[in-house]
């Protein structure tokens, strides 16, 4: 699977690099992440690579060719994380895998949570009832038998405590140890501690095989309810995937074109062959059947029915569709059989493309999250620094400065619950070297680097999953930390803020002699043609003249407005002289041979440039138009104005409501339009936009250019003579159907783009609104806010945790509060904690129903 970052679109350049996906296991928390990560960097060839915990997905960008991807995952494995190449189909590759398909991993995993949260529980009630000594008042010998805990102990370390131990001694050796080192080296001393005491009685220490088992039961049930909620975090994700049809029924192709029934009445026909959806071909036929999934993108050839979209626009209300009108993968055919030609299949459906797009922005990472991995890649260090030192300040000076407090403490610690007030100073039985111990246990055990690697990706892990769930595309962390600074926002206007189905409301042939001139006009399309004046001129073009001559020069394009001159033709019947040499000029104008003559089509500069003169009166009919909001078109033959166009967009109906609340968001608005500056006015007049904020005359290819201006401060240098006001630097974002404004997407800070079902939109910009609906601008905008403070919550809680737990571990309130806490407490914490930042990002469920 392709995954496409945000690049300054260059259509001619040719990829140098390729990205390789792994779905890597054996990760526990951010020090394994940051360990993964050096693996893959280390790797020759390898350019760069991005680790995610929560999905547990290594991305490597790499030169074309450089890595070969079993290979890596091969290195990666040898070094204690099991990892495999992932295809293009989402599976796994290879016969023999370190690690199951993903399907087949959840069913596991789901059998081993169940498994290991009993195993948990039982863990904790025995040795809880041994800890606590009665249940009820009555008092349970066996279970209070020191042997009996003994063997507990023993048991919990071989049996479900393995596989912690394997994996911190692996961790400690390959020089990359991790949390599960800090548990191990915290149980195995506690369990040898009171091992010691129990065989050589005559040291005087007490025995607490209740702390090893508690601590190990407190984790597995930690990173029970951890792995659930982090399930529940993916499923939005999971329900994505699971749009994507498996199979599609294969049609023969009928040998005459023109057929039209490659369908029976019943809906099926001999020859017609299953295949995985993945293997289908470009232009080949499909049948789709009422109630089934459409396999692929492509066009219906025969049949008509009712499609549901949902899952792409977030509009319940069914489509119609018949022959001629596309269908997209993953949605759902209602009502009739159909048969359709596909035109996209595999990784380029939409469906695999908004997949793609959902899992790499589940994988990029926010800047503020490169504090959090710096700090994940010494932590461990750290933290066996500071246990080290907690138990030698304790045990050479602690104990002798405030005997009566440790004593008590010590003795409350072997015989209260784990979170203990000592309340008897007259105890006189009790060992230094064990409370410092067990300090240092506490302080190892209490760490969570676990915390610190859930932080931002479970957050993104929901937000992007909701999103996609409204038709959002955001994608990633990075684009959600600069929404987070976000104050100005600028709309294009053609196609964005207008409708995009601008229709013609003036034609003005122009005589020889200017003071006749006969008018389609005053919004009334479809009159006959009156002269203003005495009988037309014999020099007088009529206006089906100019009509029929403009709509053969746009034939060679495919912008708005050539779409509205087009049809105003075929509204009025009128035949279309054939054209050649078609030339373009993006956002100026366009140009053909007509009947033997060049004929021109664009704005008064382009004409200008061609040679067209254009007097003063002329401009002022243009101005009169322009000021109604419409855009006028200037139509040349042989180098003479002969007439011009007035064409017409109107709002989006959404798009007033939406301007109004991102500016109550306390956004600046701003217009970008290469109209004319009294058009884009008019239109900013009706959405309450100062002229300050239009920004006119403006040509796709210096859009970028206006975009880095605002990004610089520098509006005064912008080409528009309406503002010449300098404002301070600014977070732009650029809203744009994603074609012509493609190079201004790629500029700004942000890119918006309405999904036009181009790959244009979906590789350029950093949110792709799936809806086509402007008011999907502000959703996407507050939901990148909530999910960027969230993960500023979890970021603050993981350091915040690590920050007061590992002081209170260490000791740091006994003198003044005799307040200890034992291992077994610290483990409780250490389990909830990467709990509370799960669930926390999982609160982000609530802006879903707002």
């Amino acid at each position: 699977m392709q995954l496409v970052p945000k690049t300054n679109l260059v259509p001619e350049s040719i990829p140098t690099t390729e990205k390789i996906i792994l779905d890597v296991g054996g990760m526990k928390c951010a020090g394994c992440v940051k360990a993964v990560e050096r693996q893959l960097v280390q790797y020759p060839g390898v350019k760069s690579a991005c680790v995610n915990l929560a999905t547990e997905v290594a991305v490597v960008e790499s030169e074309i060719g450089a890595v070969d991807a079993d290979a890596l995952a091969k290195q990666l494995t040898t070094v204690g994380f099991p990892s495999q190449p992932r295809q293009p189909n989402g599976k796994v590759a290879g016969e023999k895998q370190a690690i199951q398909d993903p399907a087949e991993r959840q069913r596991q995993e789901i059998l081993s949570a169940r498994r290991q949260l009993i195993v948990a529980a039982g863990l904790l009630v025995l040795s809880g009832i041994g800890h606590f000594g009665n249940v009820g008042g009555f008092m349970l010998p066996v279970l209070h038998n020191i042997w009996f805990h003994c063997a507990l102990a023993t048991v919990a370390l071989l049996i479900p405590g393995r596989s912690i131990l394997i994996d911190g001694w692996l961790g400690l050796r390959r020089n990359a140890p991790n949390m599960n080192t800090l548990v191990g080296l915290g149980t195995l001393t506690a369990y040898t501690a009171s091992l010691l005491a129990l065989v050589f009685p005559q040291l005087g220490w007490e025995c607490f095989f209740d702390e090893p088992v508690m601590m190990l039961g407190f984790i597995l049930l930690g990173r029970t309810l951890e792995k659930q909620a982090r399930g529940r975090a993916a499923a939005a994700f999971k329900q994505l995937l699971d749009l994507q049809p498996q199979t599609a029924r294969l049609l023969p192709k009928p040998k005459n074109a023109n057929a039209t029934a490659p369908l029976t009445a019943g809906g099926t026909q001999g020859g017609i062959v299953e295949i995985p959806a993945e293997q289908v071909r470009v232009g080949e036929w499909l049948q789709v059947l009422p109630g089934e999934k459409i396999p692929v993108d492509g066009a219906i050839v025969d049949g008509q029915t009712t499609i549901d979209e949902s899952m792409l626009t977030g509009e319940a209300v069914p489509v119609l569709k018949q022959p001629g009108d596309t269908v997209t993968a993953g949605t759902l055919n209602q009502s009739g059989a159909i048969a359709i030609q596909a035109t996209r299949t595999g990784s380029d459906t939409t469906l695999a493309q908004i997949v793609a797009l959902v899992e790499a922005a589940q994988i990029r990472k926010a800047p503020v999250q490169k504090l959090a991995d710096t700090v994940a890649g010494y932590f461990t260090y750290g933290v066996l620094t500071a246990a080290l030192l907690t138990f030698l300040f304790w045990y050479f000076v602690g104990t002798h400065v405030w005997p009566d407090v440790t004593r008590s403490a010590s003795m409350d610690m072997a015989h209260h619950s784990p979170l203990a007030f000592p309340h008897s100073p007259s105890l006189t039985h009790s060992s230094p070297l064990l409370l410092s111990l067990k300090l240092a246990i506490a302080v190892m055990v209490v760490a969570c680097p676990c915390a610190l690697g859930l932080a931002t990706p479970t957050a993104i892990l929901v937000g992007t999953a909701i999103a996609a769930e409204r038709g959002l595309l955001i994608k990633g962390g990075d684009v959600l930390e600069k929404v987070h600074k976000l104050d100005t926002i600028v709309f294009d206007k053609t196609g964005t803020l207008t409708s995009g189905n601008p229709v013609v409301t003036d034609c003005l042939p122009l005589g020889e002699d200017e003071n006749l001139m006969g008018r389609w006009g005053d919004g009334e399309m479809g009159r006959e043609f009156h002269p203003t004046t005495s009988p037309p001129h014999h020099n007088l073009i009529t206006p089906t003249k100019i009509l029929q001559l403009a709509a053969a020069v746009e034939n060679g394009t495919c912008h708005p407005l050539a779409t509205a001159i087009r049809q105003e033709a075929q509204k009025q019947q009128l035949s279309i002289p054939p054209a050649t040499d078609f030339h373009t000029e993006p956002g100026l104008g366009v140009s053909a041979v007509v009947e033997g003559s060049l004929v021109l089509l664009g704005n008064w500069d382009w004409l200008q440039w061609h040679g067209v003169p254009i007097d003063e009166k002329l401009q002022n009919m243009a101005e009169v138009l322009a000021a109604d909001g419409k855009t006028v078109v200037g139509v040349a033959v042989a180098g003479t104005m002969t007439g011009l166009i007035a064409i017409q967009d109107t709002l989006r109906p959404d798009a007033k409501a939406a301007v109004d609340k991102l500016r109550q968001m306390g956004l600046r608005v701003m217009l970008l339009s290469g109209d004319t500056p009294a058009a884009a006015i008019a239109i900013a007049k009706q959405l309450g936009l100062n002229n300050t904020d239009v920004m006119a005359g403006v040509p796709p290819a210096k859009k970028a250019v206006v975009i880095q201006s605002l990004q610089a401060g520098e509006m005064g240098r912008i080409p528009n003579p309406k503002s010449q006001i300098q404002h301070p630097k600014s977070v732009v974002a650029m809203v744009g159907d994603g074609i012509n404004d493609a190079p201004a997407l790629s500029q700004a800070d942000i890119g918006i783009a309405l999904h036009a079902g181009t790959d244009v939109a979906m590789e350029t910009a950093d949110i792709v609104l799936m809806r086509n609906c402007l008011t999907d601008v502000v959703e996407s905008i507050g939901l990148s806010r909530a999910t960027f403070d969230k993960i500023r919550q979890n970021l603050f809680w993981a350091f915040a945790y690590n920050t007061l737990g590992i002081p209170l571990a260490a000791g740091v309130l006994l003198p003044s509060l005799n307040f200890v806490l034992s291992p077994a407490g610290a483990a409780a914490l250490m389990a909830f904690s990467s709990v509370s930042v799960v669930t926390n990002s999982l609160l982000l469920r609530r802006f879903a129903h707002r």
